[in-house]
């Protein structure tokens, strides 16, 4: 085949970046550079990264150095989010990887003067028999020529043929981290000094007092090196990181904000949604002849605000050079940030450098982004490289969060149990604020500085680029008549934008719910009443295997007879409808709290690549999520966030996990690989608030299950 000609491929990130060159050369050293753009965020792509390029272009892992991330070096693969890395991003390394194996098979076969069908490649030595000859890829590479087109013409290994992807090889990026010099926090720039910024007590604070007296005051104070004041933007630089925080504790004592009452009264059940303007869109409508609806309800369930609480605050360092910017960050797209710090400082792409440093978790839209922009700014005034990290305060009050939700169900079913209705009714914040994703300034930096930027209008993932409040909101099931529409919030109020899962989380808990509610009225189990409405054969499979790992029909209704303190609860769903399908059964036992007992989960990804990670994202994705079920939501009175500290907003404790967290992963190696990494928010959030009716026949519907929520379930019951 000749490869010089130009093919045609519908993956997005190879037609964001075309030519070959752009992922991968060859070093003088004679390792091969694959340049990757999605980054690592505790998920484990570096080492799955590892293992495609290694499979198809057949060498071991130590003959590959990845650069992830690094806007001189790497590929724009835009953010990474939406458990796209394998599923879009991965599967484009393997088309680049297998091309350039092709091409360096013919090169082989050109100089050892025989056929390309002669040619062996093994451990990134190439032959062929009789010839004593080997040629490595560095030998090769000045023959052959990477600019031209990825095509997607050459066909990739055969799964049976794998010997490295589909294995659990030990993550590189691990040693480092369980020593205490693997994260963004650990980096030291020469010259370096730190930084702390003074944010508004809330967000539509006005400075009325910062004067010069108090200004002068902190900057005698010992090691301050900066202090930069610009609109309601205030940073302090010192010498050393407890300096730069006394000084900032000390600004805020000096400086005179005026608040005002800007936020809607909090409610429990998130009911304030529903009174503020909305942008109305239609998601699915479906109308075929059916029966008519014997019985029917209308039920609403709710989410809080949710904060990322990333146990490792936002950290990012700047440094300048001239009129060059240089940016280290653990956000999730460089790229994006680079085109937004260019609108920033009025300069242009080729004047930043962006480069992606590990944090400790992130899950979305943190505060990442903005302490890169803060860095940034104030490593301007300053002269010196700055690192800047924010305080706990900072996360709670100032980061986006994951938007409040309210979901209305309204649902039928005919005399023989089969769903005839269903109109579902999502609001919600905006998910998605990303900076560089869309004209105007998004970062904090450019919001307090002065002349601040313009507001930005509200928008939201479209569905076909996954969804944003409405991800999830279809339900997988057969049902014949549908309408489900979208109300997203047009005003602001709490800062929001993506958190793990977006609004997957809320409509799959809702939809995951009702199905039980209807389930009940239908006097089905409900695992049986979900497969009646199920035709999706992957999607059965992954029901009946959690069904049989759980041992749900032989113990799910007995284990209620004899205690009535435990009970049993299924969630199911498919991540945006096209990514790994998910289902969970949890057992839990009721005392004063919902206490976790066990956990039964059974995952069909795909192609499974590292089977480990996808068991750890598995395992941590349930665990987040039920840290958001049954304890996890921001609080606000009309002036500000008064959530500050981990007080204020408990987590799931270690002591607080399941004593069995089963996690069973079907494999379908024959399968495109489906992103998995936030798969079982959903899932788990309802298979919990199933298993308490199970437990005490009290149904809640308001997230999150505190055990305040349910004193007041069991006495209203």
């Amino acid at each position: 085949m000749n490869l010089s000609q130009t093919g045609t491929t519908t993956n997005p990130d190879i037609i964001q970046n075309p030519t070959l060159a752009q992922w991968i050369s060859i070093d003088s050293d004679g390792k091969i550079l694959l340049r990757a753009g999605k980054v690592e965020l505790g998920q484990g792509i570096s080492i799955v990264q590892l293992q495609i390029a290694a499979e198809e272009l057949d060498v071991p892992l130590t003959a590959i150095r990845l650069v992830a991330g690094h806007t001189d070096v790497s590929v724009d693969q835009g953010y990474t989010s939406g458990s796209n890395s394998v599923q879009i991003g991965g599967m484009a390394l393997r088309q680049v990887c297998t091309q350039v194996r092709q091409l360096f098979i013919e090169a082989a076969s050109r100089v050892l003067n025989t056929s390309t069908e002669e040619i062996r490649l093994h451990n990134g030595i190439f032959s062929a028999y009789p010839s004593e000859k080997t040629l490595r890829y560095a030998d090769l590479a000045p023959l052959v020529d990477l600019s031209m087109p990825a095509t997607g013409l050459v066909a990739p290994k055969k799964h049976t043929n794998h010997t490295i992807s589909g294995q659990s090889i030990k993550r590189p990026d691990l040693n480092k981290k369980l020593f205490g010099a693997g994260f963004i926090h650990d980096l030291e720039l020469d010259g370096m000094i730190h930084a702390r910024i003074v944010r508004p007590p809330s967000y539509t604070a006005a400075l009325l007092r910062f004067d010069e007296a108090a200004r002068a005051l902190i900057q005698a104070m010992p090691g301050v090196h900066t202090i930069f004041v610009s609109g309601r933007f205030i940073g302090v630089c010192a010498v050393r990181e407890e300096q730069a925080i006394a000084a900032a504790k000390a600004i805020r004592s000096q400086a005179v904000w005026q608040e005002s009452e800007s936020l809607p009264n909090e409610q429990p059940e998130q009911s304030w949604l529903r009174s503020m303007p909305t942008q109305d869109s239609v998601v699915a409508s479906t109308s075929q002849p059916a029966h008519i609806a014997t019985q029917c309800i209308e039920v609403n369930y709710s989410k809080p605000f949710i904060a990322h609480a990333s146990i490792g605050p936002s950290c990012a360092l700047a440094l300048w050079s001239g009129e060059h910017l240089t940016v280290w960050t653990h956000g999730q797209g460089s790229f994006p940030m680079r085109k937004e710090l260019a609108n920033l400082f009025d300069t242009t792409t080729d004047h930043i450098t962006v480069i992606h440093a590990d944090g400790a978790g992130c899950y979305g839209h943190n505060g990442a982004d903005d302490a890169a922009f803060d860095a940034a700014m104030l490593a301007k005034v300053a002269g010196v490289p700055v690192r800047l990290q924010w305080s706990r305060e900072d996360e709670f009050s100032w980061s986006p969060h994951g938007s409040a939700m309210s979901v209305q169900i309204n649902a039928g079913i005919d005399a023989h149990g089969k769903i005839v209705e269903w109109n579902h009714q999502t609001w919600s914040h905006t998910h998605v604020q990303r900076p560089g994703m869309a004209p105007g300034l998004r970062c904090l930096a450019g919001i307090h500085r002065d002349p601040p930027a313009p507001e930005v209008p509200w928008t939201d993932f479209a569905l076909t680029a996954g969804g944003g409040g409405q991800r999830n909101a279809i339900p997988l099931y057969d049902l014949p008549n549908k309408q489900i529409n979208y109300h997203l919030i047009a005003e602001s109020t709490l800062r929001s934008s993506a958190l793990r899962a977006l609004g997957a989380y809320a409509n799959v808990f809702a939809i995951e719910s009702c199905m039980d509610e209807l389930a009940d009225l239908a006097q089905q189990d409900p695992i049986e009443f979900r497969l009646n409405h199920l035709t999706d054969l992957r999607a059965r499979q992954v029901l009946q295997s959690v069904a049989e790992k759980s041992g749900w029909m032989s113990s799910n209704i007995s284990a209620t007879a004899t205690d009535t303190s435990r009970g049993r609860g299924i969630g199911f769903a498919r991540y945006k409808n096209n990514g790994a399908y998910c289902a969970v059964v949890v057992e839990i036992e009721v005392t004063d709290r919902i206490v976790l007992d066990k956990i039964w989960v059974v995952v069909d990804a795909g192609e499974i690549i590292h089977p480990d990670g996808l068991i750890n994202q598995i395992e941590g994705g349930v665990l987040q999520a039920a840290s958001w079920t049954l304890k996890e939501a921001l609080h606000w009175d009309q002036t500000r966030v008064t959530t500050q500290s981990w007080d204020d907003y408990p987590i799931l404790r270690f002591d607080e996990t399941p004593s069995i967290l089963s996690v069973h992963c079907i494999a379908q190696q024959d399968s495109p690989p489906l992103g998995a990494g936030e798969c079982a928010a959903g899932p788990t959030a309802a298979a919990i608030a199933n298993a308490l009716r199970n437990a005490i026949g009290v149904r809640m519907r308001d997230l999150p299950l505190t055990p305040e929520r349910l004193a007041q379930a069991v006495m209203a019951a």
